[in-house]
């Protein structure tokens, strides 16, 4: 039974068993506790009778009774918090707190009391330490109470929040390695907005609120998981997170957070995908204007930099920028606007390096990266467009120009050793993959066998890869196109890269119809899992297995088949004359 209700003047269990104990007629002592325990209500008296000739329990009418009275009293709390001044409103829902915290383990009384806690902006200590030692208690508290909680809990408040970080990085995870490959709908084609209605942002924001405390504590989390796994989706977090609460208005955490108007610039260019003049002038002033001795600041910003949806933006304009100063006749140093690109990408990129060794300067640009590596990229540009302008000449006036086949080895040196030229490398690949263009894909992809940091392999990229590769479908027929895309580059890290493994079978799974049978066959024992391999590649595997075994004709139709050859009639021969 619930003390509280004795602490409270109102008998319980215990006193009704005591009552009948010490009683000589229990009937009568039955009736006299029903007198003093019920609703005193005079009316009422001659009512309950009538129930009883409906075979209405009493046990009913008085729950029904307490039912509504509870809602009311619900809509009541709710109603004190928002009227008179603020000292006076408080008051009161304190002194009913004081009153109804006794009876907060008793299930019907418990939504009354979780009530009034929830509209007080700040539960006296002593009762937040009971509610935080009572699992069932603190499972049943609002958020509002909990945030209470969580802000002088941080171990607490990171069991919470962990699970939601798991799931947030799973799910980014199956949408790299999702068996649907579309050019059309990849990782990066949700509206920045759209992803922030996602459930894992949705549930940390309303855990946040206003409070600034836990939303420093949740960066804190989140810096420490890129530190230590090195994984880009929690600088993706740390930007959408940022950004839900700026949908909603909270300026108690968008003001105090330095980062909040640069994210939201480039919140914007990553909707369009694209950096345009006037925003770039924008971003380059928050950049230029972290004074001295804020430096710190630049390890929040490069982190949202790092962010794979801002290197996708910056590197999709870098792209953009160097076909344009191609038909301007301008070299890449001559362009504020690519030189500013390159300085995101380039702190983006250095996000991880500058946290964790708490060294808040901007990276050193390499000059080489702009004075060759670019005009390289640009000379690939011309390459391409001299070809197709030769093959479109009549016959006649066609000069002796094959493709070119080679590629300098500049080029190869930069993508191993220049994690910028890498990144910018990665996406031109991308790009004449998605323009169909064969010649320029088949000249530059040995330079992806070896890059920085193993960049080439990494899931994004070959998310990406695999989508556009489904445009160049037709050239899966060929020996020579096969030969260069499997053996040249992917099965030199199958053995070693159990992602790679599984972007291969994605692939096959969507274009085995399109493979060349004899081809196919040597792929399929080639791919065939190890008592290493995953569960995944093992599942991708067997999905291949079954299709290409769908596609097998039965030994019944191969012997059975009639032919479809008619036999010629004998024609008897003429008679020699």
């Amino acid at each position: 039974m619930y003390a509280g209700l004795q602490e409270l003047g109102v008998a319980n269990g215990e006193d009704l068993k005591e009552t009948l104990t010490n009683c000589t007629e229990p009937l009568k002592a039955i009736e006299q506790f029903q007198t003093e325990n019920g609703v005193l209500l005079p009316s009422l008296q001659s009512a309950l009778p009538f129930l009883d000739l409906h075979g209405t329990p009493r046990l009913e009418f008085h729950q029904s009774v307490f039912d509504e009275l509870r809602e009311k009293l619900l809509e009541r709390v709710s109603a004190i918090a928002l009227e008179g001044k603020v000292e006076e409103r408080y008051k009161k829902l304190e002194d009913l707190l004081e009153k109804s915290f006794s009876l907060v383990k008793m299930p019907s009384i418990q939504p009354v009391v979780m009530c009034v806690m929830k509209h007080l902006p700040k539960v006296p200590e002593k009762k937040l330490k009971l509610v935080m030692a009572d699992k069932d208690l603190y499972k049943a508290c609002a958020v509002e109470v909990k945030r209470q909680i969580w802000q002088d809990n941080q171990a607490l408040f990171g069991d919470e929040v962990s699970p939601l970080l798991k799931q947030y990085i799973l799910e980014k995870e199956n949408i790299l390695f999702s068996n649907d490959i579309s050019v059309l709908h990849n990782f990066f084609s949700p509206s920045p907005k759209t992803r922030r209605q996602g459930e894992v942002v949705q549930k940390l924001t309303q855990m946040i609120g206003k409070n600034v405390k836990l939303y420093d504590m949740v960066l804190q989390f989140l810096r420490t998981l890129f530190l230590r796994t090195r994984n880009v989706h929690y600088c993706t977090l740390r930007a959408e997170l940022l950004m839900s609460l700026h949908d909603l208005e909270i300026s108690e955490i968008c003001t105090v957070d330095p980062c909040h108007k640069f994210t939201w610039c480039l919140d914007a260019c990553i909707r369009e995908k694209f950096v345009d003049n006037k925003r770039a002038r924008e971003l380059q002033g928050f950049l230029d204007g972290v004074k001295k001795g804020q430096e710190q600041v630049l390890g929040d910003l490069s982190m949202i930099l790092c962010d794979p949806f801002a290197i996708n933006t910056l590197a999709l304009s870098t792209i953009r920028h160097l076909q344009d100063l191609v038909g301007q006749d301008t070299l890449p140093r001559e362009s504020p606007d690519l030189l500013l690109l390159l300085r995101m990408l380039s702190l983006g990129q250095g996000a991880w390096d500058m946290i964790d060794s708490q060294v808040f300067k901007e990276p050193k640009m390499e000059a080489e990266l702009i004075t060759k590596f670019l005009p390289m990229l640009m000379s690939f540009v011309v390459d391409d467009h001299t070809f197709n302008v030769d093959q479109k000449l009549p016959s006649e006036e066609k000069g002796p120009i094959p493709y070119p086949s080679t590629i300098p080895e500049a080029f190869t040196k930069f993508l191993q050793e220049n994690r910028i030229a890498c990144e910018i490398g990665l996406y031109y690949i991308l790009h004449i993959t998605k323009q169909r263009n064969k010649n320029a894909f088949l000249r530059l992809l040995p330079a992806l066998v070896e890059t920085f940091s193993d960049l080439a392999f990494s899931d994004i990229f070959l998310h990406l890869l695999t989508g556009n590769l489904t445009l160049l479908g037709d050239e899966f027929a060929l020996e020579e196109f096969c030969t260069s895309l499997f053996d040249g580059f992917f099965l030199t890290a199958c053995s070693r890269k159990e992602n790679v493994h599984r972007h291969v079978l994605r692939l096959l799974l969507h274009l085995h119809h399109k493979v060349a049978p004899a081809k196919l066959e040597s792929l399929q024992k080639t791919l065939e899992p190890t008592k290493q391999s995953g569960e995944a590649v093992k599942e991708l595997y067997n999905q291949l297995t079954e299709k290409l075994e769908l596609r097998k004709p039965s030994p019944a139709e191969v012997t059975e088949t009639p032919s479809m050859e008619l036999p010629l009639p004998t024609v008897p021969t003429p008679a020699s004359r």
